[in-house]
């Protein structure tokens, strides 16, 4: 049997729309164990109305985040095999059907599966969908179905065998990040990790780009605190967003510098006029590529103008992220709860 592991922060409706999927599952023979984590907005009346068709355990614990969350409801669950799934996603009605697949083709201890977005998300959602699957956006394999030698499951759509959820003791005390860290510990320590392609979910992500924004900041945080772990964890392609940062900001910088020495220095006015454009030509070159593959993807243009912004945000959110954390905890050499006590640890 499976136990799906969900731990919920003050969102209800997003629980209502996962367990509705739930109930369409092909496949019935698995358990829910919903926690709550110290939410303000509980979602124990709308767990309650889906019991009489689930097999779904309901519990309160005190704010500790979703790692502890998870190990919580892993302790309180029966199932051979333990699936973690945030509560923002929904289920197709095939996923364990495509579960079980894969693990009578080849078994693994841990397994994960792809997100995308799902029809009936607004335009935002869909952007920032694609900004975080996007090869464009070093989105990756994320939402894609290329095999990999050591694929790194993600807490969104993660399974693991309960015996070896117990070896390793579940997630960390990681604020972020620990699903990755999780991961780490999974493949470290010899076990077998597999992305199963069939087995995704549609993950709603963010509501909005000032709540993405700070997902994606506190992402490129985790980031440095998993290399401050885990030195060799540390890939080129994670150095791209502080890249992108830093050269989005010379560029904006050389721009103005380019326009400001064309009132002061008339005399060579073409010369500061290519300063001026040639930076903001490469930014518009960019948005472009953006605004054509994401419109393409999604057959809309307003989807495509909104992958812009959602792809700025993704980056340069993640780059600044990574890049304080560098600062504070590399540079300045403060621990993970100095550096950042005030935003993980409230």
């Amino acid at each position: 049997m499976y136990s799906f592991i969900v731990p919920v922060y003050n969102r209800p409706d997003e629980v209502a729309e996962l367990l509705d999927s739930l109930t369409r599952q092909q496949r019935r023979d698995f358990e829910i164990v919903v926690v709550e984590d110290g939410s303000s907005v509980p979602c124990e009346s709308v767990c309650m109305q889906y019991s009489d068709r689930l097999n779904i355990h309901y519990y309160k614990k005190e704010n500790g985040g979703p790692g502890q969350a998870r190990n919580y409801g892993a302790e309180r669950a029966s199932g051979e095999f333990l699936i973690i799934l945030d509560s923002d996603v929904v289920v197709p009605d095939g996923y364990l059907v495509a579960v079980d697949a894969e693990l009578e083709r080849e078994d693994c201890d841990a397994f994960g599966g792809a997100d995308a977005a799902h029809e009936s998300f607004t335009p935002v959602q869909k952007a920032i969908s694609y900004s975080m699957t996007s090869f464009f956006t070093t989105g990756g394999i994320r939402g894609g179905k290329k095999k990999l030698d050591r694929f790194y499951p993600r807490s969104y759509n993660m399974g693991i065998r309960r015996e070896v959820y117990n070896q390793l003791g579940g997630f960390s005390k990681m604020r972020f990040g620990e699903d990755i860290d999780f991961s780490i510990r999974i493949i470290k320590n010899g076990y077998r990790c597999r992305l199963f392609p069939d087995a995704w979910v549609w993950h709603k992500r963010r509501t909005d780009f000032r709540k993405f924004f700070r997902q994606v900041f506190n992402s490129g945080i985790a980031r440095i605190n998993l290399f401050k772990k885990y030195p060799e964890s540390l890939k080129l392609v994670h150095l791209l967003p502080a890249v992108f940062t830093i050269g989005v900001c010379l560029l904006v910088l050389i721009s103005a510098f380019g326009r400001a020495m064309m009132h002061y220095d008339p005399t060579a006015w073409r010369s500061w006029y290519l300063v001026c454009v040639i930076p903001l030509l490469l930014l518009l070159a960019y948005c472009l590529l953006i605004f054509i593959d994401a419109s393409l993807k999604n057959r809309s243009l307003r989807i495509g103008l909104l992958s812009i912004e959602a792809s700025f945000v993704q980056l340069m959110g993640y780059g600044s992220g990574f890049l304080k954390a560098w600062w504070l905890r590399c540079v300045k050499g403060k621990d993970e709860f100095q550096a950042f006590e005030k935003t993980f640890y409230k």
